[in-house]
Formats: structure tokens, C-alpha cells, sequence
């Protein structure tokens, strides 16, 4: 199963990760760390509430005028 992860540099350094299908959010001193944090806590959440993810997620990105 493929889950969502968002990832962003953390003010005070590091990484927050972000799973929308859960709404799980982590964080990590390194990407590496921060994803395999957000596995654990998206894993835990499924032991509560399981749920399908139905096909393979896409993540883009687009730009905005500031």
C-alpha cells in the first residue's frame, strides 16, 4: 500500500512531514528520518482506523503569484 508523504523544511530546522489521508504530521531531523516517522504514526493510525488508499497518489506542485 502507497500512502502520501508531504514534506517541508522546518523553521527550526529539520522536516515536518504530512499525511493527508490520515492527517498525520511528524517531523525529523533529516527527510529520512522524518518519513520513517511519519510510517510509524500512519501505521499506528491504521491499527485504529483502518481505511483502503485507493490507487497511487499524485503530489504536484504549482506557483502563486505573491
Amino acid at each position: 500500500m502507497q500512502a502520501t508523504a508531504i514534506l517541508r523544511p522546518a523553521s527550526e530546522g529539520g522536516y515536518v512531514a504530512y499525511n493527508p489521508e490520515t492527517g498525520s504530521t511528524t517531523q525529523g531531523e533529516t527527510v529520512e528520518e522524518a518519513i520513517a516517522s511519519l510510517r510509524e504514526a500512519v501505521e499506528l493510525y491504521l491499527e485504529e482506523f483502518p481505511m483502503d488508499f485507493p490507487g497511487v497518489p499524485i503530489v504536484t506542485s504549482f506557483d502563486i503569484a505573491a
